[in-house]
């Protein structure tokens, strides 16, 4: 089914089920009424409001509860991101992209025009591509999209599986009586509408192998392969150790910052996927081109 109205500038229209119970002698009535903060006339005479079938409404279509109204809202102004999201592949369907850092990967909550996904979106004219995994807005790296519906779920299939080799570099602080390689396994808990996460007692959840690469002085570099993928893992691990990763503002103590800051980046990087390919069965790599300030 093709979608009732069409994606524009990298974002899907919004819909409204239309609740039962309500008494208006209009949909227009009702559209003005509850959500009074869209010109709801001018988006009707413009042929800009649609039924599930694509079907547009006019301002005198009456008032049918269970119906699906289809429109366009105009995401609030958001700060611009200022570093660009570079290909590093595409090809196959598939689309790799080296993120920057204070990009988010989808359009969420205050973040909606600058994200990775409608940045692709709008380069690449294509609404269908969708990411095959996340990465916080604060990591920068590799990141994988599908450009058709058909191959997103064997893509986001091989990450929920957990049959990829995900390869990142820290830069964090130096503890010279730790040694490594380590494996560090924790339960990572975290409450909806809290900004951090947190370790507790119990059955480990989470699993990250850490390799020193190279330090100096207070500082070094680091290899990290997690195993599983709980929300702040990687910082949260490193933290534990007294090692916090340089940049971060949650760990070990949250600070908020402007939202406009975009001096002092979290030194984490997805530095490299690997994974064999569920359509091709070719063994893939993707690496990152990007440094951290080390």
């Amino acid at each position: 089914m093709p979608e009732p109205l069409p994606f524009r500038n990298g974002l899907a229209p919004l819909r409204i089920r239309l609740p039962h119970g309500e008494v208006a002698p209009s949909l227009l009535e009702f559209l003005e009424r509850e959500h009074p903060e869209d010109d709801w006339a001018s988006s009707i005479e413009g042929g800009e409001v649609v039924d599930e079938k694509g079907l547009c409404w006019t301002a005198e279509s009456r008032y049918i509860p269970g119906r699906f109204v289809y429109f366009y809202r105009e995401p609030a102004p958001e700060v611009p991101v200022p570093f660009e999201l570079d290909v590093l592949y595409d090809d196959d369907g598939l689309v790799v992209v080296d993120k920057p850092h204070f990009l988010a990967t989808i359009p969420r909550g205050m973040h909606v025009t600058e994200t990775a996904t409608v940045r692709l979106r709008r380069l690449l004219d294509c609404p269908d591509v969708t990411p095959a995994h996340r990465l916080d807005r604060a990591t920068a790296g590799v990141l994988i999209f599908t450009r058709t519906k058909e191959l997103r779920r064997p893509y986001q299939e091989l990450f929920s599986n957990r049959e990829v080799l995900k390869e990142y570099e820290a830069v964090a602080g130096f503890d010279p009586s730790l040694a490594f390689p380590r494996v560090v396994r924790s339960r990572i808990l975290k409450d909806h509408g809290v900004m951090v996460a947190r370790e507790e007692p119990g059955e480990p959840n989470s699993e990250t192998r850490i390799e020193l690469i190279e330090s100096v002085g207070e500082s070094a570099r680091y290899r990290l392969f997690p195993h599983t993928g709980r929300t702040h893992q990687l910082r949260i691990h490193l933290s534990s150790l007294g090692i916090p990763i340089l940049g971060d503002p949650y760990y070990p103590v949250y600070t908020r910052t402007p939202v406009d800051d975009f001096h002092h980046p979290l030194q984490l990087l997805a530095r490299a996927v690997e994974f064999d390919d569920p359509i091709t069965g070719e063994r893939r790599r993707f690496e990152s081109r990007r440094t951290l300030a080390f």
